[in-house]
Formats: C-alpha cells, structure tokens, sequence
C-alpha cells in the first residue's frame, strides 16, 4: 500500500466523489440495474454522471486503480469499476495505528 498514491488520489474532489458513488452504486447508478452490478460500473455510467469527458473520467479511475482503490473488470469492449473495500480497510488501519 503505498501511502502517498493513496493520499494523491484522495485529494481530487471529483475522484473523491466517483468512491462515494461507487460506494452504493445501486443509488447513485440505477440505470446500470440492466446490467447488473456484480462486476461494477460502466465507465461511461460514471463519465455521464460526473458531466467530465471521457478521457478526464478514465484518468481519474486510473489514478484510483493505481493507488488501489478501485478495481476494474474488462468485459468485451466496456471497462466496470468498483471500489476495492479491502483498501479501505487497510487505509482505515493505517490512519487508526500509523498516523
């Protein structure tokens, strides 16, 4: 886990907001119900949501990817993320024991 990445992440407030949606994805992106949620969210049911282009979107996952917050599942031709709730916990350890 490396600290500073998480906390670079952590201090976008639009990638902030994209963890607190995928946080409870079934309330922030109900029209991914379709395809379900098991695998995570379109990338492009956060793009339109966050009102970004596509391509600022996809760096703020990637920053979010890289620092292990998020997970990614590629099926076809679309991307799906989640939040990686096992980083969190680790992150909330760290804070609680480290700093």
């Amino acid at each position: 886990m490396d600290q500073v990445e998480i906390f670079k992440a952590l201090s976008n407030k639009t990638r902030l907001q994209i963890l607190n949606w995928l946080k409870e994805p079934e309330v922030s992106f109900p029209e991914q119900a379709v395809y379900g949620y098991e695998a995570g969210v379109c990338v492009g049911q956060i793009q339109q949501k966050a009102g970004l282009t596509q391509s600022t979107v996809s760096e703020y996952l990637s920053t979010l990817q890289r620092a292990g917050l998020v997970k990614s599942t590629r099926k076809g031709q679309w991307t799906y993320y989640q939040r990686n709730e096992e980083a969190f916990a680790a992150l909330s350890q760290l804070i609680q024991s480290d700093i």
